[in-house]
């Protein structure tokens, strides 16, 4: 959550109450179906059907969930100030609303194909997507690695199969980027069997020493390689906001006991003080009726 401002001063306590309104889970919930329903109409909008019945009324829909963006933006710039693009997430919805007002025509007509990225928004909304992707973030370190080492598994292969095979199949294996687009047409298991390994079994039958193995290490090993390092980046994150969710509730309640605390004392002052002036009260003597 983006860190609201210190209501210091009568503008800085509205910005403040601005920022938790938009915060608020009723208002999470209801940008959440506006760009779920926005999604509908951009997905109706690729009928020639539904243009021609509805066309008038599907984009007048579509200025108005993008004037709905606007304003949540310009209400969070407002509540946050420049603390609002301290946030990725900000960030993020910042760029695709703007690209979203941007001019649809002449040049910059693509433009209007992008609108769909206003969907991506529930990533930045929905804290279960949210997780997922810094998770993915987070294991590009790992998954570089895995990538370091598929790219040398292809890179031999494909020196091998391009001097052993290129003569006869210079088609597949003429060069080294035919060879590497073939061995990944192989990898894909697309058609790898009638389609490359068994033509080239005909002329080379022990051809079969060389792909099995190439397959077994690369659509199995280091393919599952990238489930692991994904799946354990994910299971980190889940520990991390675990630890943090668990710090953040220990500090809420030593902040509560401390509060507790300094009410009980001053409580137990108070009731001094009265005993105090009961005592007093107890020294004068009282006046006959």
């Amino acid at each position: 959550m983006t860190a609201l401002p210190t209501p210091n001063s009568p503008l800085n306590r509205v910005r403040r109450r601005v920022g938790v309104f938009m915060e608020s889970p009723r208002v999470t919930r209801a940008i959440t179906a506006v760009i779920v329903f926005n999604a509908i109409t951009l997905g109706l909008e690729t009928s020639s059907g539904v243009m021609d019945h509805a066309g008038t009324l599907l984009r007048f829909l579509d200025d108005a969930v993008l004037a709905i963006f606007v304003i949540e933006i310009i209400a969070k710039l407002f509540a946050f100030g420049w603390r609002y693009f301290t946030n990725g997430w900000n960030v993020f919805d910042f760029v695709v609303v703007g690209i979203a007002l941007a001019p649809a025509s002449g040049n910059l007509s693509v433009l209007r194909s992008l609108r769909i990225l206003r969907v991506l928004r529930l990533v930045a909304i929905v804290p279960s997507m949210r997780r997922v992707v810094m998770a993915l973030m987070a294991a590009i370190p790992g998954v570089s690695s895995v990538l370091a080492l598929l790219a040398l598994v292809y890179y031999v292969f494909a020196v091998m199969v391009t001097k052993l095979y290129g003569e006869t199949f210079p088609d597949w294996f003429g060069t080294i980027g035919d060879s590497l687009f073939s061995l990944f047409q192989i990898m894909t298991l697309e058609s790898w069997s009638m389609g490359i390994v068994r033509p080239v079994m005909e002329q080379y039958p022990d051809a079969w020493m060389v792909f099995v193995p190439f397959i077994l290490m690369t659509s199995f090993a280091v393919i599952n390689l990238f489930i692991a390092v994904i799946v354990n980046a994910m299971t980190e994150q889940g520990h991390a906001e675990s630890v943090e969710l668990r710090e953040d509730l220990h500090a809420v309640s030593e902040a509560g006991v401390s509060v507790l605390l300094q009410r009980m004392d001053t409580m137990q002052r108070q009731m001094d003080e009265i005993r105090d002036m009961l005592d007093r009260n107890q020294d004068y003597p009282t006046l006959p009726k």
